[in-house]
């Protein structure tokens, strides 16, 4: 099973937004994965590596890392949390997938349990 891609917006000023939209990410990973994708978020793996590291939680700090990731997916997943159409991360994302040729889709957030 090729490795899917899971990109959606994060940084906001608000830290209520942006915890709002790391428990929306992870829903949505646990869903492909339910269904038997193998994902990577990198809002779900590097929040709390950032966090407990102190790291930035800016596009420019993670870009070199997101896009080797991206080198080595088959596709990207785009959830379609509020600010996903003006999110730098994503919007750059969505790029770095055009340019490796990859397919992008879209999925819309699962409501909270």
């Amino acid at each position: 099973m090729p490795l899917i891609y899971l990109a959606t917006p994060y940084s906001h000023s608000d830290p209520d937004v942006k915890q709002r939209r790391f428990d929306a990410v992870n829903r949505a990973a646990a869903s492909l994965m339910r269904r038997g994708w193998h994902v990577y978020s990198p809002i779900s793996h590097s929040h709390p590596i950032a966090l407990a590291g102190d790291l930035p939680g800016d596009w420019e700090y993670w870009e070199r890392y997101d896009r080797e990731i991206l080198r080595m997916c088959a596709r990207v997943i785009v959830l379609r949390q509020d600010g996903w159409r003006e999110s730098t991360g994503v919007t750059a994302e969505m790029e770095i997938a055009a340019e490796l040729g990859l397919p992008v889709a879209f999925m819309d957030p699962e409501p909270p349990a």
